[in-house]
């Protein structure tokens, strides 16, 4: 799965690809370099950003732990982000009609937009945890959804406490359990999911690791596994001793086939990178050795 940011404050490539001819040539050439599918985000949702539980005026779930939050308009209204995204997925598929499109948003009326424009899949990082629409969307229109696990907001992951590796797993199974079991009471048929275990949302740094090592056990859900390892600042944080300070992001490629690999290894079937060529390369590496087990 290709990444292909249209933000200007994504935390690796913002405003790389903001102008829409720029995003379709990138995401084409992300598909050029065997790109099996595209996902296409507007909002960034890296850590400290404020996510709200209003969502211009939609009926929006909020976890118990929310519900003492004053919670602010969204970072991202709709109608920009449908400004952003329209343009771009449109292009794609006039240029590539059989390029499969992910759309990353967790607002039902993005969704639907992007579904009745020709999108695919919507991938969910709460987890159709902050949109009450977003599985009744989802499911009336016959998406494919990849759900993610998601630890509170991003403007709270800095703050929540430390868990072990057996903490880290059950909550994440907990949390993408009830994703699923929300999504099937909407009507969206199981074999439309598939799970994220949300690295980098809401996880310190030590503790994706711990779920990393541990991922497989995630299988026990019945569900495909999408892992989403790539640039993320827990890779940069192990590195940070090499360059004798904050590695920079472009020094990250290797640490994040090194990732994605044992991703793979460990029960992925979907790998979300945002260097395509290198990861194609390491994914049949990986695939030869799960293949010989």
């Amino acid at each position: 799965m290709g990444v292909v940011n249209i933000t200007p404050d994504s935390f690796s490539d913002g405003g790389l690809f903001l102008d829409s001819d720029k995003a379709i040539a990138h995401a084409l050439c992300l598909l050029d370099e065997g790109a099996d599918l595209l996902d296409l985000g507007a909002e960034s949702t890296r850590p400290g950003v404020k996510i709200s539980s209003q969502l211009d005026g939609a009926n929006v779930a909020v976890h118990p732990s929310d519900k003492d939050l004053s919670l602010g308009a969204p970072a991202v209204s709709a109608a920009e982000e449908q400004a952003r995204l329209l343009p771009v997925l449109n292009g794609i598929l006039r240029a590539r009609p059989e390029a499969i499109v992910s759309v990353d948003t967790y607002k039902a009326e993005t969704a639907r937009a992007a579904l009745e424009a020709g999108a695919e899949i919507v991938n969910d990082v709460s987890g159709f945890t902050w949109d009450a629409g977003m599985a009744q969307v989802c499911a009336g229109l016959g998406a494919g959804v990849v759900l993610m696990h998601t630890r509170g907001r991003p403007d709270e992951w800095r703050g929540q406490e430390r868990l072990d590796s057996d903490a880290v797993l059950a909550m994440v199974r907990e949390g993408l359990a009830g994703s699923v079991a929300a999504a099937e009471r909407a009507g969206v048929a199981a074999e439309k999911i598939v799970l994220d275990p949300g690295y980098g949302f809401g996880k310190r740094f030590e503790e994706n690791y711990a779920l990393l090592a541990r991922q497989a056990e995630l299988l026990e859900l019945g569900r495909p596994l999408l892992a989403g390892v790539s640039r993320k600042s827990f890779l940069r944080h192990a590195l940070d001793g090499i360059y004798g300070g904050e590695a920079p992001t472009e020094a990250r490629e290797t640490a994040n086939v090194a990732a994605m690999t044992a991703a793979i290894l460990n029960g992925a079937s979907i790998v979300r990178v945002h260097a395509v060529k290198a990861a194609v390369e390491a994914a049949r590496i990986a695939d030869a050795i799960s293949g010989a087990k």
